[in-house]
């Protein structure tokens, strides 16, 4: 039996999910009320910072597994006044959900593929259900949180069995001119948490 007074065996109770663990979530945006219509942006997804940047303010909740209901919470880069970079990781990783969401194979350039990674406005991907690969960062502190910043795509071999087996699968065709079937819609959208995070971090360059 542990001593009382010696706390050196005791157990970290520690939130961090393990780097690198795949798990089904969904996405909510948490509306920030800045819009631009020459953008695309409308709708009051995005966030604009008092430094000029531009993101999404991302909340995936754990869908299933052993981090069931447990929250992450990631920016989604759009612009930043310091450069490209920001925003062509946002960009980048909005492909990879949808990919990771409709079944598609990074490698397909089918029309039908093409077609489904693209979207109407934000709310298209609000709601979003995909398989994510868990991440860690720092927070405004200094201490390790987790983040997600890639999906994982439906030819990764635990894709299906984490996904969900009714999941269609749009992988390469065979040859030029094939076709695959209709992409599936993304899920409905999340109800919004009533309580925020209590810090966000945002790069060096979208500060």
């Amino acid at each position: 039996m542990p001593a009382w007074n010696d706390f050196n065996d005791a157990k970290s109770n520690s939130n961090i999910i393990p780097k690198g663990t795949l798990a089904k979530v969904r996405l909510s945006i948490r509306p920030g009320g800045f819009n631009d219509p020459s953008q695309g942006w409308t709708g009051g997804y995005a966030t604009r910072a008092a430094t000029g940047a531009v993101y999404l303010n991302g909340e995936f909740t754990v869908l299933e597994g052993p981090y069931i209901r447990r929250k992450i919470f990631t920016l989604i880069g759009l612009h930043s006044p310091k450069g490209p970079d920001w925003g062509n990781m946002g960009r980048s990783f909005i492909r990879s959900m949808l990919n990771s969401a409709r079944g598609i194979s990074d490698k397909d350039n089918s029309p039908e593929a093409q077609a489904a990674r693209r979207i109407g406005g934000f709310a298209d991907v609000d709601g979003l259900e995909f398989v994510a690969r868990i991440d860690l960062g720092t927070d405004a502190n200094g201490d390790e949180k987790n983040e997600i910043r890639s999906a994982v795509m439906p030819d990764h071999k635990e894709y299906g069995a984490l996904m969900g087996a009714t999941m269609a699968m749009h992988l390469p065709a065979a040859a030029p001119g094939g076709s695959a079937p209709p992409a599936p819609a993304p899920g409905p959208a999340a109800a919004r948490p009533a309580t925020a995070p209590t810090s966000v971090t945002r790069p060096s360059w979208a500060r």
